[in-house]
């Protein structure tokens, strides 16, 4: 592993009250967009909110530029594209409006059949999702990331012990419910893909935070004369080159996806990059010090053999 720093010895734990401010502005903004969410005030997508999917077939590629410009020009509003290139199919998907859903169906029919007649487009289906389909989406997802979330605290509690795996398990909400919170401020859809990624976010967040702790255990049983923020400390730092070589390569990853990918995973892309960001924070300024409070003595968070 390459190493960009060597011997350093900053005082995270002696930041943890600044940063324990921080992180709780993120997550009640993060518990606010949930409220939001749940009550389904927030921007919501097709998935969540109800709405309209027509999958239609063409004769030759027609690129989601082309389709996006037919739809703009009937004011065609709130629409999701996917494109199905290797069938030459694209999936186009609408939010549920005021007007009634087969209305948009029709003028979404007429605009691609006149505009793009040339490549004989043919609609294979039209599926209506209305509001309960999406409400129970919306129950189904978030009892997806509860269930993984305790899934986290009994592997990192089985691997360490309890205490260590309520810090990685509060990590790893903290994480969870700050990206939420962020794409709620950004006005940002939410949909099944922010879903995927925000569970993505909490398996990277939990790796990293596992690194963090699995040195601490090590050192734990050297440095016996130490105070558990000393030996914390001590632990952060060693592993720091690698933290950051690791989120470097990872964000330079999730980046490229986020200029290159296209419209379709710009949330995605966005939710993963600020995950990295707000996970490798975390693992440093958020799980450890929780380890350091939930810590009566040092000796006491070392798992017994």
């Amino acid at each position: 592993m390459i190493e960009l720093l060597k011997k350093t010895n900053f005082d995270f734990m002696g930041k943890r009250k600044y940063t324990f401010v921080i992180s709780g502005i993120l997550v009640l903004i993060g518990i606010f967009a949930l409220i939001q969410i749940i009550l389904g005030n927030a921007n919501m997508g097709v998935d969540f909110a109800g709405g309209t999917a027509i999958q239609v077939q063409f004769s030759q590629n027609v690129s989601l530029g082309e389709v996006r410009k037919v739809l703009n020009e009937a004011q065609i509003m709130h629409f999701e594209l996917q494109d199905l290139p290797a069938e030459n199919k694209i999936l186009i998907r609408v939010k549920k409006q005021e007007e009634k859903l087969g209305g948009f169906s029709d003028k979404i029919i007429e605009a691609i059949s006149t505009q793009l007649a040339d490549r004989k487009p043919v609609i294979d289906s039209v599926t209506e999702i209305g509001p309960k389909v999406g409400a129970k989406l919306r129950k189904d997802a978030l009892f997806a990331i509860i269930m993984s979330t305790i899934g986290l605290l009994i592997y990192v509690a089985w691997r360490f012990q309890f205490r260590f795996g309520v810090g990685a398990t509060l990590a790893t909400f903290h994480d969870v419910i700050a990206v939420v919170g962020i794409f709620y401020l950004l006005n940002r859809e939410i949909n099944l893909v922010l879903i995927s990624a925000l569970l993505i976010v909490a398996g990277y967040s939990l790796t990293d935070t596992v690194v963090v702790f699995d040195r601490i255990r090590e050192n734990i049983k050297k440095l016996l004369k130490d105070s558990i923020e000393s030996v914390i400390n001590k632990s952060i730092n060693e592993v720091l080159s690698r933290t950051i070589v690791v989120s470097f390569t990872t964000f330079l990853a999730a980046l490229a996806l986020f200029i290159f990918g296209g419209e379709v995973l710009y949330d995605f892309s966005l939710a993963i990059l600020l995950g990295i960001v707000i996970g490798t924070y975390s693992s440093i300024f958020v799980a450890s010090p929780l380890v350091v409070l939930l810590s009566s003595k040092k000796q006491s968070i070392v798992k017994k053999k």
